[in-house]
């Protein structure tokens, strides 16, 4: 699952770096949740938790029915 999350992110990447930010993944647990670090302009902006569930979140549960949830850490 962690190689299916990696590339769902090289894939969501380039919008957040379009506005300056960007995303890391930090681990991927037996049960289904998904930890990233949002970092640069997208870990300090008022937006980052609608980016990070509306988008990042919405994106790889689509994908892969597995994860339960995307958190930031």
């Amino acid at each position: 699952m962690t190689e299916e999350v990696k590339a769902i992110l090289e894939n969501i990447r380039p919008a957040l770096q379009a506005d300056g930010g960007d995303v890391e993944l930090v681990e991927v647990t037996d049960d289904g949740i998904v930890k990233v670090r949002l970092v640069g302009a997208c870990g300090h902006c008022p937006m980052s938790t609608m980016t990070l569930k509306m988008g990042i979140e919405r994106t790889i549960k689509e994908k892969i029915p597995g994860v339960k949830e995307v958190v930031s850490v």
